[in-house]
């Protein structure tokens, strides 16, 4: 298993982690990667590395989950971040194929921060056939 960590500059933004998933993969090895988000209130997801796109997800997620009046709010106001976490999950599992993600055509890994801006670190555990 290998450890990445990455810093975040903004409340709520994502972040291309693809490159490093792919470093933690064997070459030519074959089996599934998984990506993990130890954090509750960030998540990891499976999607398009468009600039736009990266920019809807946020007006998205902030739509979604009002930023207040939530009761977990009382203890260190940060509710909407924990609920937009639950939304996207903690992890992802990747098929790997002679050492290459298995991704779909567009598709990227996006670590998305949900209560930045912070220092964080994920995961990846790779499992061969």
């Amino acid at each position: 298993m290998e450890t990445f960590r990455l810093e975040t500059d903004e409340r709520l933004t994502t972040v291309d982690i693809t490159d490093e998933v792919r470093s933690a993969v064997p070459a030519d090895a074959s089996g599934v990667a998984t990506v993990f988000v130890g954090h509750t209130t960030a998540g990891v997801c499976l999607q398009e590395d468009e600039h736009r796109l990266r920019r809807d997800i946020v007006d998205f997620l902030g739509d979604v989950v009002a930023d207040e009046g939530w009761t977990h709010d009382r203890l260190d106001g940060n509710a909407d971040s924990h609920l937009r976490a639950t939304l996207l999950g903690a992890s992802e599992t990747i098929p790997v194929v002679d050492g290459e993600l298995e991704t779909g055509t567009w598709q990227s890994v996006l670590f998305v921060e949900c209560d930045g801006p912070r220092k964080r670190e994920f995961r990846v555990q790779f499992v061969g056939e």
